[in-house]
């Protein structure tokens, strides 16, 4: 067997030269799935090979198929890079290997993702009582508090649905923006609940729910109630008037819960607290650490305010799950009996930044976002369709969905900046998402730059 101290110092020095390139490297891939499936497509080897040479062939390989997900100039798909202390404890958490589903069988992690749930409470302005899971990210996040709330429902009108599961249950009224996420929409699949049995509200003309539509949803039927809420809407990045939507909901019993996969950070940024007020009074949160607090795939985080209803619909009991002076296990707080470590990453981006530094993050982001919007819309033809509350600017082209569409997959092409193409209202648009802590003014103007060109283009196009 090679050597594993070698071998782990080869794959961080190659994952240290992938880190190295992004400030330089294009953002898309050169090379097509179909290409990357050629390439990697064999027999399963009759004999092992050395591992030395597997990871070498492994880089290699995969080189022209990788995105520059961590580079400054991404700005698709919301997604962060990784702060460098939460990267590198990443790589404790693999060479540690612990199994983090029960703090007796791990209770170094288990106790390191308890201070790291506390302290993003305590960020986020939430219960200190809540509890806290890490998942895999904002589906799972999603589902965990969706599955606390049809556990405190049902448990509410007499309905044990651990026990009896769906079969003759009392209705379920789960009622959502128009424009939730999807993964509220798979989370409640997965649930049993249906999607086409969701209650839509109407949304505003940023994406923000309809309060009045919201008290007709309620006053238009009884019976256990989830109320699902936005902390930041996907493509405009507005958010839901969190605390008359709350506070109403509450006055109908219902459970409300928050998908703030990236918009619950604003919280813990003094410039942005504003758009989160009353978000502790709610029930449940999602939000992911692989997103604005820029740790490593895959980290999601669900929180909880009532801790019963947390444990209940998750834990499981068996003879051999053994539990030291009633310690609570991390295994009932996600959906997972095995996990890694994916609180670790999170406490170390915590210690690293501190609260300032987590503000000055968001606040950094917000503010390119704004440069962008303020950028593009002083090029004529090109026109910034949202108010740029946050880190998300949606762009459109000659009111156009053909020009819109062109100029997205020309950016995409060039490979300066990666942005992702979205349909907002019915219309085609540009999605600009700044979550990445390395994104700077340079990567702002070079990405704005490739826009205008690109769009310059396709209008040379059409002459």
């Amino acid at each position: 067997m090679t050597d594993t101290r070698a071998l782990l110092h080869d794959a961080v020095d190659r994952a240290g030269d992938f880190i190295d390139s992004l400030g330089t490297r294009g953002v898309q891939a050169t090379a097509t799935y179909p290409e990357m499936v050629a390439a990697f497509a064999e027999p399963v080897p009759t004999h092992g090979r050395d591992a030395q040479a597997v990871l070498k062939d492994l880089a290699t390989m995969a080189e022209p198929g990788l995105v520059a997900m961590g580079s400054g100039r991404y700005f698709g798909f919301v997604v962060g890079g990784s702060v460098p202390a939460a990267a590198a404890a990443d790589v404790l958490v693999t060479g540690w290997d612990q199994n983090t589903g029960l703090t007796f069988g791990t209770p170094a992690t288990a106790a390191i993702e308890h201070v790291a749930g506390d302290w993003i409470k305590e960020l986020l302005h939430l219960p200190a009582s809540a509890t806290v899971g890490f998942v895999t990210g904002g589906l799972m996040a999603n589902f965990t508090g969706l599955a606390a709330a049809r556990h405190r429902v049902f448990a509410d009108v007499g309905w044990d649905v651990e026990a009896d599961g769906l079969h003759g249950a009392p209705a379920l009224r789960l009622i959502c923006g128009r424009e939730r996420h999807a993964t509220i929409d798979m989370a409640a699949r997965y649930l049993g609940l249906g999607s086409r049995h969701m209650i839509e509200v109407a949304t505003d003309e940023q994406s923000r729910i309809v309060l009045d539509d919201l008290r007709a949803a309620l006053e238009g039927g009884a019976g256990p109630t989830v109320v699902c809420l936005a902390a930041g809407n996907v493509n405009t990045g507005a958010f839901d008037p969190l605390a008359e939507a709350i506070d109403l909901a509450h006055e109908y019993g219902a459970w409300v819960h928050v998908d703030g996969a990236f918009g619950l950070w604003a919280a813990a940024a003094p410039n942005r607290q504003y758009l989160t007020a009353g978000l502790e009074r709610a029930d449940s949160w999602a939000t992911d650490g692989h997103k604005w607090l820029n740790v490593p795939y895959d980290c999601g985080i669900a929180i909880v305010a009532h801790e019963q209803a947390h444990r209940q619909p998750l834990g499981a009991k068996a003879a051999y799950l053994i539990r030291e002076g009633g310690d609570p296990d991390p295994f009932e707080l996600v959906p997972e009996f095995s996990r890694r470590a994916r609180g670790v990453p999170v406490y170390a981006a915590l210690a690293s930044l501190g609260r300032d530094g987590v503000a000055d993050l968001i606040e950094r982001c917000c503010t390119y976002a704004a440069d962008f919007g303020t950028s593009l819309n002083a090029v004529d033809g090109i026109s910034v369709l949202n108010d740029v509350v946050l880190n998300q600017v949606l762009v459109r082209f000659s009111d156009s969905d053909e020009v819109t569409n062109e100029v997205a997959a020309a950016v995409l092409a060039e490979g300066v900046a990666y942005m992702t193409p979205t349909v907002w209202k019915g219309h085609a648009a540009l999605r600009i998402s700044v979550t990445n802590w390395r994104t700077n003014a340079s990567d702002v103007a070079a990405a704005v730059d490739s826009i205008v060109r690109c769009y310059s283009s396709a209008l040379r196009n059409r002459s």
